[in-house]
């Protein structure tokens, strides 16, 4: 499974260790797959969103199972909309790429860049 990198965008906030990141990825993909299997009727999606006083996780899962997450403040607005630009930003920076390999680990300037523009409102 391809790991993003992380990228940290509040000053305020310590960032979480690359391994935080990690357990908190994999935490986050079992109790998806969990709550998928229970879902009684319709589509099985999974858990999109876990909110907390003091965090919100939001999931966006692409149609080839790809899961982007993004940690944010609880009031943080359009999470979901945010996700599916860089799902978009990644379709077109990485995919697109010649030189990257699925399963890889994320090296793409452009695509960096780009994300860090959307987030910030640039």
């Amino acid at each position: 499974q391809t790991r993003p990198p992380e990228q940290h965008f509040s000053e305020e906030i310590t960032p979480l260790s690359v391994n935080d990141c990690l357990r908190l990825a994999s935490t986050f993909h079992s109790m998806h797959a969990i709550a998928g299997r229970l879902t009684p009727v319709g589509t099985p999606s999974g858990i999109e969103s876990v909110e907390a006083d003091t965090f919100r996780l939001q999931c966006f899962q692409t149609h080839t199972g790809i899961k982007f997450l993004m940690l944010a403040e609880p009031r943080a607005p359009n999470l979901e909309g945010q996700l599916k630009q860089i799902y978009s930003l990644y379709t077109d920076y990485v995919l697109k790429n010649p030189f990257y390999e699925l399963d890889m680990p994320i090296q793409c300037e452009l695509f960096s860049t780009n994300v860090d523009e959307l987030i910030k409102g640039k």
